[in-house]
């Protein structure tokens, strides 16, 4: 008996600067997960993942990740792609400078 389909983000990492990056529903591609696209339905899932696969220039290994509706959009499921959205964990760059200079600003 096939699974039931749970909704999905769609996820890949930008090809030029190596950041996670997420499908907005107007078929951009944002480094902000709650930004991104809650594909409910399956066809548009898969619909939504082959259009990517067809973006080799701009992105690779894209794929569809388990998610929930929160209060700001989305939210990840599984605790790989909470993770991912905190951006690199070896340096302070990327996602996390970004969060320590707008702390600093505060």
């Amino acid at each position: 008996m096939a699974r039931k389909f749970t909704p999905k983000v769609l996820t890949a990492n930008d090809l030029r600067l190596g950041d996670v990056v997420y499908m907005t529903a107007s078929g951009d591609w944002t480094r902000c997960h709650q930004d991104a696209e809650l594909l409910e339905e399956e066809a548009d899932a898969d619909l939504r993942l082959l259009a990517a696969q067809g973006q080799a220039g701009l992105i690779v290994g894209p794929y569809l990740a388990d998610a929930v509706a929160g209060p700001d959009g989305p939210e990840p499921v599984h605790f790989r792609e909470a993770f991912r959205t905190r951006g690199p964990s070896n340096y302070d760059h990327g996602k996390q400078a970004d969060s320590k200079r707008r702390a600093e600003n505060v």
